[in-house]
Parts: structure tokens; C-alpha cells; sequence
């Protein structure tokens, strides 16, 4: 059934940089460079007439709307209110990143994952979600838990490994996670969430709820054996949820060029039964209009619903990654300052009077200042007891744990001051 999808090749370098008006009509994602926009709200359930899948979306480049009747039906469930909220929690999520990138190049935190150039994906979608929509995320998604209220300190409490943080200090930073926000903690090995979304999906529909799971992972993820796994368990179960791809490109320095041959991430839905689209990801409407249509499909039907959001990551992987060794200077100039989602909603914001530089210059202030007061507190605040290493999973700790405890004891016996008093 695939056979007439057309195999996606790299921009080669004469071609890497358009015009403006090319780039109003025509996307140059990298992981879908031959796919063209679409007004339609489409999701597919067979290999589409074009030879490979167009991209939906609602606003160019420069926060015009260019697709009247869909904003027409965002508007019926976006108010004003609701923009600029989804517009502030971008713009602090950015400010957030920067602050602790440059903390984490200090020395001052171990590890940090920035989200530059898929704000979009997160706040889009985290909008049309309801408070008791299950979340499993990747590692990309802070907005989206930024957006369901987990606060700033919350964040740095998990960054930091305080004894306020809701995992008392045992997973890596950017790992969070929050009971009351139904958002479940976020793991390294890549692509377990894919599945776990598929079971909590089939939990929901026996229960009769008229939720969803939401499962976010990026394109290289759907290169693990869990995530088909997941979608032929989702279809066959008939799970209530959402798999939402971003695919930004890279997965950390392997380009989407050497992932696959196929269309994307998108044309896999339809082997496995499963209702799938393609948006723009840079569109915060876009995919605010798509999760929202994929949610009441989800929950009506009781079917999964794949979508596929094209992006680009605007950082580098992690601060264990330099990108500067796989992709130009250029490029990445490009994203962030012609594609970047933030400028696009900022635009369309300003010319529907709805911000101006003073909001701007007000968040971004407020926001900074509030990161760098919380960095100063967080860095002295009290850490988790050593203890809770080896408590909560067990009800008697197994031997081989509390062999490792005595190591951990008697490191922190010989470099005293690297631990505070029991910590």
C-alpha cells in the first residue's frame, strides 16, 4: 500500500536557503522537504492522491492567517485570554532555557536539554488537551508542563535534585514528572513512553472516559522496535490516544536523510490502521487544531490517532552535544531567526493588538529575574537524603543494593565536601 509513497531526499547545498515567497507556500522541513501545504484538515486512512503527505496549515511565516475557515473554527475554543497565555509561556519557556544552558556551561548544573524551535509543538498541542488528558513525554516537551502549571521552581527543583524535587534527586535533569499534573516522569532510554501511552490509552477507553493519552517522541524514536510495537497494540486494542511525532530534523546528529527513505513518520500510521497527518509544527494553530480534532476522534471512536508535526530543533541535542559538528552556523541561523514559531505568533499577536513591546519586555524581565532568584536558592537548597536511594521499590532492600549504599557511604565519607551532613 506504501509503494506510491515517494522517497524523500536532502535539500542539496545550492538549495538549502529560499526566498521569502517560496518559503510562504512551500515548507522546506528537513524531515518532509518535498511535502506541500494544505488548508485541509485532513487524517488519513490511505495513501493520500499527492506523492507524498502535504502538511496542514493555518498561519505563514509572518503570522498571517492564510487558511480562513479552519482559524475561523480555532477561534471557537481559542480566546483571546488563551493566546496570550499560550504566547507568555513560550516566550518564559526560552527565557527558562537560556538561563539554565548557560548554567549548565558554568558548571553550575550537570545536564540540560533546551526546547528552542519546537515551542510551538508543545504549547499548540498542550492547549488542546483537558486537565485530565494523560501526558507521556520525551524529553522535549517543558511547555507543555509549563502550560499545565508545573512552575519554575518546580523545574528547578528536578534540575537541581532538591529535596523538594517530586523524584527526590535520582533521575537526570529535564527528567520531570507530576502526579497531580498527569504527567508521568520522563525516562532516558528512548521510545518506552510509546508503548506505556498505548496501554494507558486502552486503560482509559475500558474505563469509559472521555480522555486520551497523549505520547510525544521525536522522528528518531519511531525508529525503535517499541514504537510499532505500540501503535499495532494501540490499533488492535482500539486505544483512546494521541501519538504526536516531532519530528525537528535530527536525531542528535543523524539527519533525517540517513533515518529513512520513506515519507516520514506519517505514512507508518496507515500500515498499522491508524488514522494519520502531517502539520506544521512551527504553527502553534496548526497543531492546536489538529490535537483537538485527533482528541475527539480519539475519544468518540475509541481509535489512536498518529500525527506527525514538522519542525526543527533550534539547539543543539543536549549540553553533551556540540551541532556545530554535523550542521553550518547558517542553517541554524536560518531556523532561529526566519522560522522560528515564537517570531510567528509574536507577529499575528501584534497585528490583532493583542501584545506589544512593553508585554514583551515585561514577561521576558519578570521571567528572568524570578529564574536567576530561584538559581541562587536552588544551588543551596537541601538536598534529598542519600537514604532514599534505595527505598520505595522494595519493601526489604535486596543485597545488591545495599552493597551499592555502602559505596555511595563511603564516598561521601572521603569527599565530605561534596555532600552536605547525610545528603
Amino acid at each position: 500500500m506504501l509503494s506510491r509513497v515517494k522517497c524523500i531526499r536532502p535539500l542539496t547545498s545550492a538549495k538549502r536557503f529560499y526566498s521569502k515567497s517560496e518559503l510562504l507556500t512551500t515548507p522546506k522541513y528537513p524531515g518532509a522537504v518535498n511535502a506541500k501545504f494544505t488548508k485541509d484538515l485532513v487524517f488519513h486512512n490511505a495513501v493520500p492522491n499527492e506523492p507524498v503527505f502535504p502538511i496542514f496549515h493555518i498561519m505563514d511565516l509572518q503570522g498571517k492567517i492564510i487558511n480562513q475557515s479552519s482559524y475561523k473554527s480555532v477561534r471557537e475554543t481559542l480566546d483571546d485570554d488563551t493566546l496570550v497565555k499560550m504566547y507568555k509561556t513560550m516566550i518564559q519557556l526560552e527565557t527558562m532555557d537560556t538561563i539554565l544552558y548557560n548554567a549548565q556551561r558554568q558548571g553550575r548544573v550537570s545536564f540540560y536539554m533546551t526546547n528552542y524551535g519546537e515551542e510551538a509543538v508543545q504549547i499548540g498541542s498542550a492547549a488542546a488537551l483537558t486537565e485530565t488528558d494523560e501526558i507521556f513525554a520525551q524529553y522535549r516537551e517543558a511547555g507543555v508542563l509549563m502550560y499545565r502549571g508545573f512552575t519554575l521552581e518546580e523545574f528547578m527543583n528536578q534540575c537541581f535534585s532538591t529535596s523538594k524535587d517530586y523524584g527526590k534527586g535520582r533521575q537526570m535533569p529535564v527528567h520531570y514528572g507530576s502526579k497531580s499534573l498527569r504527567v508521568q516522569t520522563i525516562s532516558s532510554p528512548l521510545a518506552t513512553q510509546i508503548p506505556q501511552a498505548s496501554g494507558a490509552g486502552y486503560a482509559i477507553r475500558l474505563s469509559d472516559r472521555k480522555d486520551v493519552a497523549i505520547c510525544y517522541f521525536g522522528e528518531g524514536a519511531a525508529s525503535e522496535g517499541d514504537f510499532h510495537s505500540a501503535l499495532n497494540f494501540a490499533a488492535v486494542l482500539k486505544s483512546q490516544v494521541i501519538f504526536l511525532c516531532r519530528n525537528n530534523g535530527y536525531a542528535i546528529s543523524t539527519p533525517t536523510s540517513d533515518q529513512y527513505k520513506g515519507d516520514g513518520i506519517v505514512a507508518r500510521g496507515l500500515g498499522y490502521g491508524i488514522h494519520s497527518i502531517r502539520v506544521d509544527g512551527n504553527d502553534p494553530f496548526a497543531v492546536y487544531m489538529a490535537v483537538r480534532e485527533a482528541r475527539k476522534m480519539s475519544t468518540e471512536k475509541h481509535v489512536p490517532v498518529l500525527i506527525e508535526a514538522m519542525t526543527y530543533r533550534g539547539g543543539h541535542h543536549s549540553t553533551s552535544d556540540d551541532a556545530s559538528r554535523y550542521r553550518t552556523t547558517n542553517e541554524l541561523t536560518y531556523w532561529r531567526e526566519q522560522m522560528n514559531p515564537i517570531f510567528r505568533l509574536k507577529k499575528f499577536l501584534t497585528n490583532e493588538k493583542l501584545w506589544n513591546e512593553e508585554n514583551e519586555n515585561q514577561v521576558r524581565d519578570d521571567t528572568r529575574k524570578k529564574v536567576l532568584s530561584l538559581l541562587t536558592s536552588v544551588e543551596k537548597a537541601e538536598k534529598t537524603h542519600l537514604d532514599e536511594l534505595v527505598t520505595d521499590v522494595y519493601d526489604q532492600v535486596p543485597e545488591t543494593l545495599k552493597e551499592q549504599k555502602k559505596f555511595v557511604d563511603a564516598m561521601a565519607k572521603k569527599y565530605p565536601e561534596a555532600y552536605s551532613e547525610g545528603h
